[in-house]
């Protein structure tokens, strides 16, 4: 089967961190909550429209060569994730549960750098792990730096009516996941002036 044929992978795209955009993959359509990897073909599709985004090698072979074991594992790395990004971003204390979950995944697929040669100096990143494993142990370590570092000030839930989305405030004037939300949040405070009016 072509990959290319597979539809796209989950939630919407948002250009966040790798740990937000997989914690996005459960999103919102019209107030009802939707998972966006529920079947083996949209974690490949996921994983695919993600890919440059990995220094881990995720080649066709791959991504067509996902089971439901990958998909399980992509999908509890998604959850803790999410719970993760979201005690960060009430600043709360993250749940115990997750946090050995997300650890398992970083257990999984340690790296490391090594020097590569060619016509300049350049790193190649490496791991004992096939390539799906080690790509979701870079978001997993990837989540340990978002709610460990400086960014996890960043973090925040998206406040539009229904959304439930998490993005960066990256922008002193950023409220919303995207102009979308940005659009309803408005609407929706204009329909109550004009209601109470």
């Amino acid at each position: 089967m072509d990959l290319n044929a597979y539809e796209s992978g989950g939630a919407p795209l948002l250009g966040e961190p790798l740990p937000i955009e997989l914690a996005n993959a459960t999103y919102a359509v019209r107030g009802r909550l939707v998972d966006g990897l529920t079947t083996v073909e949209h974690a490949a599709a996921w994983l695919r429209d993600n890919r440059a985004r990995f220094a881990t090698a995720l080649d066709d072979d791959a991504l067509l060569a996902l089971d439901e074991a990958d998909l399980r594992a992509i999908r509890s790395l998604r959850d803790a994730a999410r719970t993760l990004i979201d005690a960060a971003a009430r600043g709360t204390d993250a749940p115990a549960e997750a946090v050995g979950e997300l650890n398992r995944h970083v257990r999984r697929a340690p790296s490391w750098r090594e020097l590569a040669t060619g016509p300049g100096p350049a790193t190649l990143t490496r791991s004992a792990a096939a390539p799906v494993p080690a790509a979701l142990g870079e978001i997993a370590q990837a989540t340990v730096d978002l709610v460990t570092g400086p960014e996890r000030e960043l973090l925040r839930a998206c406040q539009a009516p229904g959304c439930v989305l998490y993005f960066l405030k990256n922008h002193p004037r950023r409220e919303w996941s995207g102009p979308d939300c940005g659009n309803r949040a408005r609407a929706a405070r204009h329909y109550e002036r004009t209601r109470q009016s």
